[in-house]
């Protein structure tokens, strides 16, 4: 069971990657906004973060920018986006997100690509 942190404006995308995820067993966190999700990051541990692009506050990539390479190598991010250009991409990967998800997803892969993260 690993402590997994949502961060996504959409209410209901938020609700359904939270009911897969404890589906699967994992405790879930929420925040709505990216100054939230910041505030959680530094705040809590976390084993793993599914982290949206487009939010009010601060955007993924700003949360990103905002943590410490250290943080950012013991808890893995995944950033799960509408935002699929190459250089949304890039982007993501230039402030230390390695891992990328594309909206709309399929919530069977993004158990995999957690379990993935997680068993690594």
């Amino acid at each position: 069971m690993a402590r997994i942190l949502v961060a996504d404006d959409e209410e209901v995308l938020r609700m359904l990657i939270t009911d897969t995820l404890e589906d699967e067993g994992h405790e879930i966190d929420n925040a709505a906004d990216g100054n939230e999700a910041l505030q959680k990051m530094q705040t809590e541990i976390y084993d793993l973060v599914i982290l949206d692009n487009m939010m009010p506050g601060k955007t993924g990539i700003e949360v990103a920018q905002s943590l410490s390479a250290e943080w950012k190598q013991n808890c893995p991010i995944i950033m799960l986006t509408a935002k699929t250009q190459q250089s949304d991409i890039e982007e993501t990967k230039k402030v230390g997100i390695p891992y990328y998800m594309a909206k709309p997803f399929s919530p069977a892969q993004l158990v995999l690509l957690v379990e993935d993260i997680l068993d690594a």
